[in-house]
C-alpha cells in the first residue's frame, strides 16, 4: 500500500490538532516516578504506569509519546510491556509517537524502521524518533519505508541538552548544504523529503518532522524563525514545555514561522500530578494550550 492509497501521518496528525489539540504525553516511567505513584520499578511497574497513563490520555488529548529506555531497561519483559502500552493506545485511537532515537545504516537502519513502523508488528508507532549523526542520508530508507506505510518520523535537530549545542550549531564545509548549520540542514532535508512526496502541497502537514526544543533559541541553531521552509508544514515536536520551563503561551515567540506544526511535548508536568490528579492534569493542559495562536 503506497501513501497515496492511506492516510499520511501528516493527515492524521492534522486530525488530532483539530479534534484534540497540540498536546503531547510523555510516559516516562522513571524509578522516582514509579515510587511516586506507588508502583515497583519492574517490568509489572511500567507496563501499569503506561497503561493507567494511556486511559487518562483517551478522549482527552490526542498524541502520546512513550519514552521507550524506560521499557528497554526491564529487558525482554519490559518489551512485553511496552507492546501492551502500544496496542492499548492503538485501540484508543491515539496518535502514538515511539521516542526511541533510533540511527544507523544500511540493513540496520531499515530493521529498526521495520521494527517501529511496520503495520501489525509488536512495537507498531505511528512515527518515531530518529537520529540522524551517521548522516541524515543514512536514514532515506527508513522515512521511504515510513511514508510508503503511511507513517512518520522525527529527525534529531536541535535538541536542548547543553553538549549537543556544539555539534548541532556547527557550520557544514561540504555537501550540497555547505554554509548551513547541522540543524539547520536537518530541518531543510527533512522539508524537502516531504516536499517530494506525491500529495504534498504548501497548505498540507507532512510526515516527517524534527525535534527542536522550546527552550532554545533558534537563531543560536542557525534555524530561520521568520519564514518557513518550502513546502508542506514540517512537524515539529518540541519538548521543553512543562517542567523545562517554556511556555505554549510563546510558542509563536519561540517558533515564528514554525509554529504551525508544533506539537507541546510535556511529561513531567503532567505525570508529576499521580495516578489520581493525571486525569485533570491532562484535562487542564489541553485547554490550557486550546487557545494556543500559531
Amino acid at each position: 500500500m503506497t501513501a497515496t492509497e492511506t492516510t499520511t501521518f501528516g493527515d492524521r496528525l492534522e486530525q488530532a490538532f483539530a479534534e484534540r489539540g497540540r498536546l503531547c504525553v510523555g510516559v516516562d516511567p522513571h524509578a522516582s516516578l514509579l515510587d511516586a505513584w506507588g508502583l515497583d520499578d519492574s517490568a509489572a511497574g511500567v507496563r501499569e504506569f503506561g497503561l493507567r497513563v494511556v486511559d487518562a490520555v483517551y478522549g482527552r488529548a490526542g498524541i502520546l509519546k512513550p519514552q521507550v529506555s524506560f521499557f528497554e531497561r526491564h529487558g525482554a519483559a519490559g518489551f512485553a510491556a511496552l507492546e501492551r502500552v502500544l496496542a492499548r493506545a492503538r485501540d484508543a485511537g491515539l496518535v502514538v509517537i515511539g521516542d526511541a532515537k533510533r540511527g544507523d545504516i544500511g540493513s540496520t537502519v531499515e530493521a529498526y524502521g521495520e521494527a517501529w513502523l511496520r503495520p501489525g508488528s509488536p512495537l507498531e508507532v505511528d512515527a518515531v524518533t530518529l537520529s540522524p549523526y551517521l548522516g541524515l542520508g543514512s536514514l532515506a530508507s527508513t522515512l521511504a519505508y515510513a511514508a510508503e506505510r503511511g507513517k512518520g518520523a522525527f529527525v534529531l535537530a536541535a535538541t536542548s541538552n547543553p553538549e549537543a549545542a556544539a555539534l548541532q550549531q556547527a557550520v557544514l564545509q561540504t555537501s550540497s548544504r555547505a554554509g548551513s548549520t547541522v540543524a539547520a540542514a536537518m530541518l531543510s532535508g527533512v522539508a524537502a523529503f516531504n516536499a517530494a512526496q506525491p500529495e504534498a502541497s504548501a497548505k498540507s502537514t507532512g510526515s516527517m518532522g524534527v525535534v527542536i526544543g522550546a527552550t532554545l533559541r533558534l537563531e543560536d541553531f542557525g534555524i530561520d524563525r521568520q519564514s518557513p521552509p518550502d513546502g508542506p508544514v514540517v512537524p515539529v515536536l518540541a519538548p521543553g514545555y512543562g517542567a523545562q520551563g517554556a511556555r505554549p503561551a510563546d510558542t509563536k515567540t519561540i517558533f515564528g514561522a514554525l509554529a504551525r506544526g508544533v506539537i507541546v511535548s510535556e511529561s513531567r508536568s503532567v505525570l508529576g500530578a499521580g495516578p489520581d490528579g493525571i486525569v485533570d492534569a491532562v484535562s487542564r493542559r489541553v485547554e490550557e494550550i486550546g487557545g494556543l495562536d500559531v
